[in-house]
């Protein structure tokens, strides 16, 4: 009896040994335990924005003025901040497919076109709505769209809010675009080539946004016959959009831009003669000129995306009836609305 209670007594310490060796590793080895990597997101060194110059776009101006853009990315991150003018959407939305820009203040037309041929980028805040003008050369006169047959206009290139707009208007009033003799003829270009070109007589109108209309009646040579809010009653025009890298890796990044927006639009508001001085002098404008247009202008600035995503499946419908886009866009294909936050 008693050798079996050795026995056993030797078995089972066999066994704890076996045991033991098994939770443990000898001195030198290294464990095969496999261990999830943990991602890591890169800060965002430099973060570019795309603007153009246009007084729709002025909390850009202010903010990049006033050192907001930094003070209030620096603590996430941000070491740089660095900006570059566009003349029209068009150009602004190919830097940003050649990932040359990570925020651009753009018409929300060309981010259609961008984003239908593989842009990853979203809306999530809105910049203006109107603010755009027909403007007639001196000694022509307008009655109705149908007095502008047989006239040349000079808008911003195909794809844009400008051009958007103005044929979606003209083919409301029964106003063929072409080069027929009763047609109207479009021209796109640039706000400064436009400019140039009614001053000196080579086309008979423009359509363009601020302040570009008031730079012209400023030098006698046209009159404003006809403001875009009256072609599309409370359209959208210019929107925020931010990659969508920017938006999976760096999402606190996209909060703030918001932020720095909204808190540029109210400097704005209550302080325009100064607003218009900064984007005067950011962009070489005439100051008069800058402080006019906000006075005649029938644009708005607002921030909140949520009222404009009508407006903006409205103009891919109108693109896509124009054969801009070949497949009609969606909401969540254009929108982020997660990050916008009322104050």
């Amino acid at each position: 009896m008693k050798h079996m209670r050795i026995t056993v007594i030797a078995l089972i310490a066999i066994a704890l040994l076996l045991i033991t060796a098994g939770c443990t590793q000898p001195a030198g080895t290294t464990s095969k335990t496999t261990v999830a990597p943990t991602t890591s997101v890169a800060p965002i060194k430099e973060l570019r924005i795309g603007y153009q110059p246009s007084t729709h776009q002025m909390a850009h101006t202010t903010a990049m003025d006033k050192g907001w853009w930094q003070q209030d990315l620096g603590p996430l991150g941000v070491q740089n901040v660095s900006d570059k003018v566009f003349p029209t959407g068009a150009p602004e939305m190919q830097a940003m497919l050649a990932g040359d820009l990570d925020v651009a203040y753009v018409g929300a037309a060309p981010v259609l076109s961008a984003i239908s041929t593989g842009l990853d980028a979203k809306i999530v805040g809105g910049v203006n709505t109107q603010g755009s003008d027909l403007v007639l050369k001196s000694g022509l006169n307008f009655t109705s769209p149908q007095s502008l047959k047989g006239l040349t206009i000079a808008t911003f290139q195909a794809g844009t809010i400008q051009d958007t707009v103005l044929r979606n208007w003209l083919a409301r009033n029964n106003v063929s675009v072409g080069t027929g003799v009763t047609d109207v003829k479009i021209l796109g270009m640039g706000p400064g080539d436009a400019v140039t070109a009614i001053i000196a007589g080579k086309v008979d109108a423009v359509f363009l946004p601020a302040p570009s209309p008031s730079v012209i009646e400023g030098q006698g040579k046209g009159k404003i016959v006809v403001h875009s809010g009256e072609m599309y009653p409370q359209h959208t025009c210019c929107v925020l959009v931010v990659s969508g890298k920017l938006i999976r890796e760096h999402p606190e990044i996209v909060s703030q831009i918001l932020k720095t927006n909204e808190k540029a639009v109210a400097f704005n508001l209550k302080n325009s003669d100064e607003a218009a001085a900064i984007y005067a002098t950011k962009t070489g404008a005439k100051v008069e000129d800058v402080k006019a247009s906000l006075k005649e202008w029938d644009g708005d600035w607002s921030t909140d995306p949520n009222p404009i995503v009508a407006s903006v499946l409205d103009y891919a419908k109108i693109q896509y009836d124009l054969g801009y886009i070949k497949t009609p866009l969606t909401k969540d294909q254009l929108f982020d609305l997660t990050f916008y936050k009322k104050n």
